[in-house]
């Protein structure tokens, strides 16, 4: 399921059930394609949700390398959060919440407090919102 794919979590419980789907699990985070600790889930998951986690990691790694000009870690929802606008310029709110998997109405702060987190970290101007369209701007 996961052959041939380095991951690294402190967790023992974690690193078992990896080693179980077939990963190599690495001692060191700086070997590792994924680091669990930096994505990992407080609700339960199912084997199928994990693979997703892990294999969505891996297809936009790429994604937040070209952004950031070099390998950064990011919690999940923010690396979601980058990816969506990423691929997908000038979206408002709504198709936000929708790309990243929340219902359009549901009322959360969620994806917000990502953006807050985000433009804290990285500056302003680094989410930008033009006319209630966001997108990537400037680090």
């Amino acid at each position: 399921m996961l052959e041939n794919i380095k991951i690294y979590s402190s967790d023992k419980y974690w690193q078992h059930i990896f080693a179980d789907l077939g990963a190599i699990v690495v001692d060191n985070q700086n070997m590792a394609d994924v680091v669990f600790d930096d994505i990992a889930t407080n609700t339960p998951v199912s084997v199928d949700d994990l693979k997703k986690l892990i294999f969505d990691c891996l297809d936009n790694q790429d994604i937040i390398t070209n952004i950031f000009g070099r390998y950064i870690i990011l919690p999940n929802l923010q690396r979601k959060v980058i990816v969506s606008l990423y691929k997908n310029p000038n979206i408002s709110m709504r198709e936000l919440k929708e790309n990243l998997g929340f219902l359009p109405d549901v009322t959360t702060h969620t994806v917000e407090n990502a953006i807050y987190q985000l433009r804290k970290n990285y500056g302003h101007d680094f989410i930008q919102n033009d006319n209630r369209k966001y997108k990537i701007g400037h680090l």
